[in-house]
């Protein structure tokens, strides 16, 4: 809709202005050598020069633990949702393009009014990324700039911020924008710049194929002895699947109180990778093999989730399995470059 600038004194008095206002506002702050989301107090604790969060901000779109009902034994249940009204300020795009992918996840087929609902009162407040993280490959995977899918994208130019209001919610929160200015053509071509420089910058693990060749690659991919070599070395932790921000399994679980009567259905976050994840009825596991749950963890990314969303990558390269793997197994570029040159498809 508009690009406006502000100088970084102006920000900072933004962001105070929607704190003063009472908004909830989640952001980027500092965990001894780290970056974590968590709920601002303050524009001077917000970091946008951050290079990677160690978890994304997909605990706010999708909650680690979500109670869904509460039920009596034997009597009534009522529905519970979490759908507070909050801005996530400074989401690289990386991690906008992952909350995209489960938009479209979550409202496909089975509506699911839990996530939707919530998801329509977070106003998403992205910012270009400002340092490289040691293990990003956003460039190779395309999703180191966004284009759409943001209320408010920022842009540090080096004397002020550039905020491009995109939508109707980012159009709104300007309003506590004073002294904002409209972009000059010059402000305009350093983003552009900026832009630029990250889509190819962003790549510590170049992939060696461009990301919508890898449903195709993997057709005939299923028996390779990839899957085999790396489970030998793998713990099972699912650390892999904790840190992914488009990682969306979850489990549900019926927890009863102490009087027996009452509880509470949740459900919280599952992984691909941990042991009993494919675990039903009759206590029969159908991934009980670690090669087949390492595999599954790689063909929902490149061929499972494309096909469900447009050929969209379920993987969109921020490192952070890369960084949380002790085994050193868990980089999907080495995978699917092994495969790249093995391969038996044109």
């Amino acid at each position: 809709m508009s690009v406006s600038k502000l100088n970084k004194q102006q920000f900072g008095q933004f962001v105070d202005a929607i704190l003063a206002a009472g908004r909830k506002v989640v952001g980027v702050v500092a965990k001894n050598d780290r970056f974590v989301f968590n709920t601002l107090k303050s524009a001077k604790d917000l970091r946008l020069d951050y290079d990677v969060t160690i978890l994304s901000p997909r605990k706010y779109v999708l909650p680690q633990v979500e109670p869904l009902l509460t039920f009596e034994v034997g009597g009534d249940a009522k529905s519970v949702k979490q759908n507070e009204p909050m801005i996530l300020l400074g989401i690289h795009p990386y991690d906008l393009i992952a909350i995209n992918q489960m938009d479209e996840l979550f409202s496909e087929g089975e509506y699911d009014t839990h996530y939707m609902d919530r998801r329509k009162n977070i106003t998403l407040v992205a910012c270009d990324v400002a340092k490289a993280s040691k293990n990003v490959f956003a460039s190779s995977m395309e999703t180191a700039v966004a284009d759409k899918g943001y209320d408010i994208l920022i842009t540090d130019i080096g004397d002020a911020y550039l905020l491009d209001a995109a939508t109707e919610k980012g159009q709104a929160l300007m309003a506590y924008a004073k002294g904002a200015a409209a972009a000059t053509a010059e402000d305009l071509k350093k983003r552009n710049a900026i832009q630029e420089a990250n889509k190819t910058g962003l790549n510590k693990h170049k992939l060696n194929c461009k990301p919508s060749y890898l449903p195709k690659l993997m057709e005939t991919a299923y028996n390779h002895p990839v899957w085999e070599e790396k489970a030998r070395l793998c713990y099972s932790c699912g650390s892999c699947n904790q840190v992914c921000p488009t990682c969306y399994c979850f489990d549900v679980q019926d927890r009863v109180n102490w009087d027996l009567k009452t509880g509470t259905r949740v459900r919280c976050w599952d992984g691909c990778l941990l042991e009993n994840f494919a675990t039903v009825a009759g206590n029969h596991n159908f991934r009980k093999d670690r090669s087949a749950r390492f595999r599954h963890r790689l063909y929902r990314k490149a061929k499972y989730v494309p096909e469900k969303i447009g050929g969209q990558i379920a993987c969109v390269g921020c490192g952070r399995c890369v960084t949380a793997c002790t085994a050193d197994i868990a980089n999907p570029v080495t995978v699917y470059n092994r495969l790249m040159e093995e391969r038996t498809i044109g």
